[in-house]
C-alpha cells in the first residue's frame, strides 16, 4: 500500500557511557531521532564517521535499545520475534564459519528460521544472488564480493518485509558493487522495502528513492530523488547541510 509506515522512530535518544576510574564519559549518538519507512521505498542514510548511521542500524534490529523514545516495525518493538519475523538484516562486516559451504550455511540459517520446505527456498535463493556457481566452496575461498552475496542471501531468506543493510558495498571492487547494487534494486523491485547506510554518496544517489542527511545524531536534511536531480547530484546538498556541524567535540565528562 502506497505511503504504508513500515517502520517508525519516534524522538529516539540512544547515549553510550564509557566508565573510567575517577570519572565517567558518555557520547550522544543519537538525540530525539524522528522519521518513519514508508513500504516499497529504497532509503538511504548518510552521514560522516561517528553520525550514528550503524547505531541507527542496530536500533532497529533490535540489537540495542533506545534509552529514551520508541522504535516500532509494523506497529511492534524490535526487540519482540513477531518483529524480527518482518526483517532482514546484513552487517557491514557479515561472519560465517570459514569451513561450511554456501549451501550448509543457508540451510543452517533456514531451519533456524522454522522455514517449511526450505531446500527447494535455498536452492532459488542462491540462484537469486548469483552463487551457483560456488554452492560447494568452503567459505574461506569467497571473495568480499561472494560473502556479500551471501549474505544478502541469509538476510531475505524468510522473505521480510524489510531489509536492513549497514554499508552493504564497502570495500568491495567495482564489478562486485555494480553487481550488488543490482542485487538490491532486484529485492526491492519484488516487494521488498530497504534501509541502508552507506558513505558512498554516488551509490546512495543511484537506487535511493529516499536519503536521510545525518550529523551528530540528528537529521539535518531529507532530501528526495527529484531534488538531487534537479540540483546536479547529493554530495553538494549533502556539504551544505553539515557544514560547520561536525562530529567532533561530543564527549561530556560527567562526575
Amino acid at each position: 500500500m502506497k505511503n504504508e509506515i513500515i517502520a517508525r522512530f519516534s524522538n529516539v535518544s540512544k547515549i553510550y557511557k564509557i566508565k573510567r576510574l575517577y570519572s565517567a564519559r558518555k557520547s550522544v549518538a543519537l538525540k530525539n531521532f524522528s522519521f518513519d519507512i514508508k513500504r516499497g521505498e529504497i532509503i538511504g542514510l548518510l552521514g560522516l564517521n561517528g553520525a550514528g548511521k550503524t547505531t541507527i542500524m542496530k536500533l532497529l534490529a533490535g540489537l540495542i535499545f533506545p534509552d529514551f523514545g520508541e522504535i516500532l516495525i509494523g506497529g511492534i518493538k524490535p526487540i519482540l520475534s513477531e518483529a524480527k519475523q518482518k526483517i532482514g538484516f546484513l552487517p557491514e562486516l557479515p561472519y560465517f564459519y570459514p569451513h561450511m559451504t554456501c549451501l550448509e550455511i543457508l540451510t543452517y540459517y533456514a531451519k533456524l528460521s522454522g522455514l517449511k520446505g526450505f531446500k527447494e527456498e535455498v536452492n532459488k535463493i542462491i540462484e537469486k544472488v548469483g552463487l551457483t556457481e560456488h554452492v560447494s566452496k568452503k567459505i574461506s575461498e569467497y571473495s568480499k564480493g561472494m560473502m556479500q552475496r551471501l549474505g544478502l542471501a541469509q538476510a531475505i531468506l524468510h522473505e521480510p518485509e524489510l531489509l536492513i543493510l549497514d554499508e552493504p558495498v564497502s570495500g568491495l571492487d567495482p564489478l562486485a558493487i555494480h553487481e550488488v547494487r543490482n542485487l538490491i534494486a532486484g529485492i526491492n523491485k519484488d516487494g521488498t522495502t530497504v534501509f541502508l547506510s552507506s558513505h558512498s554518496i554516488s551509490e546512495l544517489e543511484k537506487i535511493c528513492h529516499r536519503v536521510i542527511i545525518l550529523s551528530r545524531g540528528e537529521i539535518v536534511k531529507t532530501v528526495l530523488s527529484d531534488a538531487w536531480k534537479i540540483a546536479g547530484g547529493l554530495e553538494e546538498i549533502f556539504i551544505d547541510s553539515i557544514k560547520g556541524n561536525n562530529d567532533e567535540n561530543r564527549l561530556i565528562t560527567v562526575h
